[in-house]
């Protein structure tokens, strides 16, 4: 392969679209091998370029590995399950259920606390549309109230299986056991950092709580919602001595209960 006549900037819009293969090796050896600086230049960004590809399937591979394990003894439909919103004093905790298919196409999948806001809902796009299956389950304040946090992130988690489907065959929980969900489930904790589809429940989770903070920030104007999410920063703490609890807060969590009954 003989590249020299070739513009640079030709080469390298095809090193660009040139997929891992032959071709794209030969073209390589045929750049290193050019005397324009610009051509070998261009030859070792391609390597650089590969190896990070690999690099990054790699760590993908690894990151469905138990998933992988559990379809080689028979499952089909694997769901990774997390919620959101434990901590904040104002919305709901949302859950996610997601089942993927054997191949995804998720570069730049991990924990969604290690994604910046746009990394986050452009990756809850693409495992939406690539999903078997994918179910939002939520528990709002006044429940959380009489439930208590704790079975609260439970309860939406079993919703979010519930509603899932076809059925999962198996769940891949962030470390805790779902109660009332008939299929085996495996907890593993830090899962939301270490299980490909615990990481893309939390994303959609995340995105999909995000969003709901957002309308009530139009809806009860003054607390910041589309600020903190509902977390107790300062901003929080004084728009609720300022104006009250609103009817989407946790009136069981001490900072608010604090401001509801002085």
């Amino acid at each position: 392969m003989d590249l020299s006549s070739e513009p640079l900037a030709r080469l390298r819009e095809r090193a660009a679209q040139e997929r891992p293969g032959a071709e794209r090796s030969a073209m390589i050896e045929a750049l290193r091998a050019d005397g324009r600086r610009g051509a070998r230049d261009l030859a070792q960004q391609m390597v650089r370029r590969d190896r990070a590809a690999a690099a990054e399937r790699e760590r993908l591979r690894q990151l469905f590995e138990r998933r992988a394990a559990l379809f080689a003894n028979g499952a089909r439909f694997v769901a990774g399950v997390d919620e959101v919103g434990m901590g904040p004093l104002a919305g709901p905790v949302v859950a996610v259920a997601v089942i993927l298919p054997a191949e995804v196409e998720l570069s730049g999948l991990r924990d969604s606390k290690r994604l910046s806001p746009r990394a986050r809902e452009s990756l809850a796009e693409r495992i939406r549309a690539q999903a078997v299956a994918c179910a939002v389950g939520k528990v709002w304040p006044d429940e959380i109230d009489r439930l208590n946090i704790f079975r609260a992130g439970l309860e939406a988690m079993r919703r979010a299986v519930a509603s899932l489907a076809p059925a999962p065959d198996h769940v891949l929980v962030d470390a805790r056991t779902i109660p009332e969900v008939a299929a085996p489930q495996t907890a593993i904790v830090g899962g939301d950092g270490s299980d490909g589809s615990i990481a893309a429940a939390s994303i959609v989770a995340k995105v999909h709580r995000d969003a709901i903070m957002r309308h009530l920030d139009s809806r009860y104007p003054g607390y910041g919602f589309e600020q903190h999410m509902g977390y107790g920063t300062e901003q929080h703490i004084a728009a609720l001595h300022r104006l009250g609890p609103s009817p989407v807060h946790r009136r069981s969590f001490a900072p608010v209960a604090r401001v509801a009954s002085p």
